[in-house]
């Protein structure tokens, strides 16, 4: 959403262009800006915020739920969008936008010809070694997911049955029927595993699980990028809001005792890149792995993973100084654990084939099955019309749009003017008949402020599949509608 927003303020009259929101040190953030708070209707507690040590109601995880900033309009059942987050989607993007604007205009920076370097490795978290500052020889861990803050899950998805956050008893303190149902999932931990974890109790052992493939990264690649006087550190996973900090930091540090920057340089910026190139879930300090909520039991390799990776991107540093020469492909790169196996033919899916579509009696696909008003709209109201549908599996469009709203020109052309990227469309698929194939489109436009007076209609582009397996592509059509 930001990304789009951002992209339309800049070239409003373009499709979607290169702007891009990506993750820094969010681990431990959530867009839900109003709290958490207990969904529990009948109860006393309905209303309430959640548990602040175990985001529980009552002891039960699933209905704590965060809200976002316009929780109200989300819930407005009346509204286009109620009940689906796009309200405070929106707002939160907004709010990104106006943050990046104020950093675009900001002044100064150096001009002229900066370096570009890159540095990249693979390192083995499962039992990577290194000395903490104070000279102490420690490891990670093979990776495994805590039990039970992973499965109690966060404010933004609750979990289910009994497991809650901030769980961090020893095994024998857990509910024995999921101590014995885990063993049946994967391998239990070995002494020296449940040693090196600690304290997170094991829910998942997933790096001693490899069949049909491997339930958790191992090898994984480190990053870093630097132009000029930026220096981006691509983290496979999601660190913390504090994890994120002393990683920069200690980059940072180390990047002005190689002489990279300048210690009396205020314009030199390391930033946090994360959940790229491979997700590990999350990265933690101690003290807040030590408390296993969602965070510290997600992280998968142990209570030192923070500091594995602070020695392994600062050892990286001296490869981004301005006197190694020449492309990336013929300078001199880190040391590099080899590469993880490859995984992708061993994929299996979970989701069924479609099998086919039909349309109902005596309708084709794209025919309206409810369509638009006949009185004119205006701006704040919401357009749409219901179409024979067909399931959007068939053809994923990657390339097209599933809608489009069009306007008539001067000309007597229809220019399309909207497309299923735009936040004010919205498209819903649903299965009418799993036995008949049947199924429906609901193409939906919320109209803006700035719409032009005219004349307007929506398209509903979809693909059908037949029984013997041949798709087809078909296109359905409102009535013209006029705004003004």
């Amino acid at each position: 959403m930001a990304a789009y927003l951002y992209e339309s303020s800049v070239e409003p009259h373009a499709m979607p262009g290169n702007a891009t929101a990506s993750a820094g040190r969010v681990g431990d953030t959530s867009p839900n800006t109003l709290g958490a708070f207990c969904e529990s209707p009948g109860q006393p507690y309905d209303g309430l915020p959640c548990a602040a040590d175990s985001s529980t109601c009552e002891d039960r995880a699933q209905e704590c739920h965060g809200r976002g900033p316009l929780f109200d309009k989300d819930l407005a059942a009346s509204g286009e969008l109620g009940g689906y987050g796009f309200a405070s989607n929106r707002e939160v993007g907004r709010r990104q936008v106006a943050g990046v604007r104020e950093a675009m205009g900001l002044q100064g920076g150096k001009g002229g010809m900066r370096p570009v370097r890159s540095a990249h490795a693979y390192v083995d978290m499962g039992g990577y070694e290194f000395a903490l500052a104070n000279g102490t020889r420690v490891r990670t861990c093979p990776a495994a997911m805590g039990a039970f803050s992973f499965a109690g899950g966060t404010t933004d998805g609750p979990g289910a049955f009994d497991f809650v956050q901030g769980d961090n008893k020893t095994e024998g303190e857990q509910n024995p029927f999921w101590e014995l149902v885990k063993v049946f999932i994967t391998p239990p931990p070995s002494k020296e595993q449940a040693a090196c974890q600690a304290p997170k109790p094991i829910l998942l052992n997933r790096g001693f699980a490899h069949k049909p493939y491997e339930w958790a990264p191992s090898t994984v690649d480190v990053q870093m990028f630097r132009v000029g006087n930026l220096v981006m550190v691509i983290v496979p996973g999601e660190p913390t809001t504090m994890a994120g900090r002393r990683l920069r930091e200690a980059v940072h540090a180390r990047l002005v005792s190689s002489g990279i920057f300048d210690e009396q340089d205020d314009e030199t910026h390391v930033v946090i890149v994360g959940t790229a190139n491979t997700y590990t879930h999350y990265a933690t300090t101690r003290e807040e792995y030590a408390v296993q909520r969602y965070e510290g039991a997600s992280t998968l390799f142990g209570p030192h993973t923070l500091e594995a990776y602070i020695d392994k991107y600062t050892s990286m540093v001296p490869f981004l100084a301005n006197g190694v020469q020449g492309p990336d492909w013929e300078r001199p790169q880190p040391p590099s654990d080899a590469p993880p196996k490859e995984q992708i033919l061993k994929a299996i899916s979970m989701q069924t084939d479609v099998k086919f579509d039909a349309a109902p009696f005596r309708k084709q696909f794209g025919q309206a099955l409810e369509d638009v008003q006949s009185e004119p709209y205006r701006a704040g109201e919401t357009v749409w019309a219901r179409f024979v549908g067909a399931n959007p599996r068939n053809n994923l469009l990657l390339e097209g749009t599933f809608l489009a709203v069009e306007r008539l020109d001067a000309a007597g052309t229809w220019v399309m003017v909207k497309s299923d990227s735009h936040p004010s469309t919205v498209y819903r698929w649903q299965r009418e008949s799993t036995i008949l194939g049947t199924s429906s489109v609901r193409i939906s436009w919320t109209i803006g402020s700035d719409t032009p007076a005219g004349t307007y209609r929506l398209r509903y582009f979809g693909d059908s599949k037949s029984l013997g397996g041949k798709i087809s592509a078909f296109v359905g059509t409102s009535g013209n509608f006029t705004v003004g």
